[in-house]
């Protein structure tokens, strides 16, 4: 969810055929997909509309990310549910690393903050029709 529909531009001297750039809702795709490919994250928790999107068949790899921009920050907000057994801090230490890597190699730009929220934790337990996995 993007709280400034603010377009972020590239200042970039070097080339001079023109400007670039980058809309936050590109800063969600990438976030959510760094965030959602680390070990040890089960999903990412979004809106009650994208997951009926989803159910639909539309993809929304901008899920349980939100971006906040201002004229001189950029901070990323990222909401998931973990697997039940593995340390949290180290599975949000390493969303943290994989937003930060992803957004500086994709975009040549830094978030001043990252936020990983916890929402839930994803249990696998055996029912008698298979394996159902279940989320507190």
């Amino acid at each position: 969810m993007v709280e400034n529909n603010q377009l972020l531009e590239m200042n970039n001297d070097e080339n001079e055929l023109g400007k670039i750039e980058i809309a936050p809702e590109v800063i969600e795709v990438i976030a959510g997909i760094a965030a959602s490919e680390v070990e040890g994250v089960a999903q990412m928790r979004g809106s009650f509309a994208s997951g009926v999107a989803e159910r639909l068949g539309r993809k929304n790899h901008g899920k349980g990310v939100k971006v906040e921009l201002t004229d001189e920050s950029m901070k990323v907000d990222v909401y998931c549910v973990v697997h039940f057994g593995i340390s949290i801090p180290s599975v949000a230490q390493k969303v943290q690393d994989s937003i930060r890597q992803a957004l500086l190699n994709m975009t040549s730009l830094e978030a001043d903050e990252v936020n990983v929220h916890i929402v839930g934790v994803q249990f696998e337990t055996k029912t008698n029709d298979g394996e159902i996995e279940q989320e507190v």
